[in-house]
């Protein structure tokens, strides 16, 4: 049975091509898992012009974020989406596989 997709929201989508376009070239989001954080695992947001051969690609609306072999299973069928908040524009996903997150919403456990 094949893991469920990854997207990337329309909102993270023009947010990714508005940094390329300010920044006067293509621009990719890399997202990754690591170990740490308050809860176990913390997302890793990064911006790349280039990605590894065995990256997955996720691509809307001619913008992509990028997700390495490894980060894959901890994301599947996740959202990365983009939020504007009154103290705060960042990065997020939303993922249907962290039992429970920080306060930050950075951190998560499985």
């Amino acid at each position: 049975m094949a893991a469920a997709p990854i997207t990337l929201s329309l909102a993270a989508a023009r947010r990714i091509q508005e940094i390329g376009a300010a920044e006067g070239k293509p621009l990719m989001l890399r997202v990754a898992v690591e170990g740490g954080g308050c809860s176990g695992f913390q997302y890793l947001f990064d911006l790349v012009e280039s990605g590894e051969s065995d990256d997955l690609r996720v691509e809307r609306d001619g913008a992509s974020a990028l997700v390495d072999d490894v980060s894959v299973p901890f994301l599947a069928g996740s959202e990365i989406d983009f939020v504007q908040e009154l103290a705060a524009a960042e990065f997020r996903v939303r993922n249907p596989n962290a039992k429970s997150s920080c306060g930050c919403g950075v951190s998560f456990s499985i």
